[in-house]
Parts: structure tokens; sequence; C-alpha cells
């Protein structure tokens, strides 16, 4: 049994390591599904450091981005949720959206609040932080929404 389990995961590794990396037509999708978790996610994101910016609440950087975050991913459901009741009923499309993968939206979040800290020292939101901050919550989880389209058939969106 054990040695099942072993000779399972080692032709899984080898299905993962010999997808096709230069596949267009994956790419262009990937992007979109990317993009659209981006937008979700930037919404509850950029909102929340906002609020705190403006409102010059006073609680700890990361307490912020924490939240900011946690808002991020909830924001991100919710345009899913919304986008694909378009297309089938609530209920599903609540279950789809909360089915998105988490590792995806996870590793864009950090990435944008990773760079707002670096560039700003964190929770401030300037004219020119947030396209770096859009291009690093891009850029990262890309090449996992790559994989997990092409090797799984699932995308994140």
């Amino acid at each position: 049994m054990y040695i099942n389990n072993i000779s399972t995961e080692i032709r899984s590794m080898q299905n993962t390591l010999s997808i096709n990396w230069s596949c267009n037509h994956t790419w262009i999708q990937s992007s979109k599904n990317t993009s659209w978790c981006l937008l979700g996610c930037c919404i509850g994101d950029f909102g929340t450091i906002a609020f705190f910016q403006f409102t010059q609440i006073s609680w700890p950087v990361l307490a912020i981005m924490s939240l900011a975050i946690i808002n991020g991913i909830l924001t991100s459901i919710a345009l899913e949720t919304y986008v694909l009741s378009r297309q089938m009923s609530l209920n599903i499309a609540f279950k789809t959206a909360i089915g998105m993968s988490l590792v995806s939206m996870i590793s864009m979040e950090v990435a944008m609040n990773v760079t707002d800290v670096i560039f700003t020292g964190g929770a401030i939101l300037t004219w020119w932080v947030i396209p770096l901050m859009l291009i690093a919550g891009f850029i990262t989880p890309l090449p996992y929404n790559y994989w997990r389209l092409k090797a799984l058939g699932k995308g994140c969106h």
C-alpha cells in the first residue's frame, strides 16, 4: 500500500514537471483568471488599507495588513459569486467561488502587502505604490494558476 502511494506521487510529480509551459492559450486563460482574482482581492485589500489611512485609526501595521488580506479574499469570493450567479444558481455560484484556489488568493494578497511594506512601511496607499502592488499581486500566483489549469484542468475562476 505504501509503495503504491509513493508510485502515485512520483507519477503525479512527473506529470507536473512534464507539462507544456509554453502554451499561449493556457497563459492567456490563466492571465484572465488571475486578473479576475486580482480585481476581487484588491477591492477588499485597498479598501481596508484606505479606511485605516483616511480615518487615521491607530492599529499596528501587521493587524491592518492581516485584515486587508482577509478582506481581499472575502471580496474576491463575493465578486466571483456575483459573476457566476449570472450563469448558475446563487447557491452553486457560492460553492464554486469558495472552491477557488485559496493558494492563489493568499499568495496574491501576501505579495501585494509585502510590496506595500517594502516600499511604504505598510498600510499606506500612494499613487505610485498601487501599480507595484498590482504587478506583484498578478505575477506571484500566475505560474501556479497556469500549472493548475494545465496539469489539473482547474482554473481559479
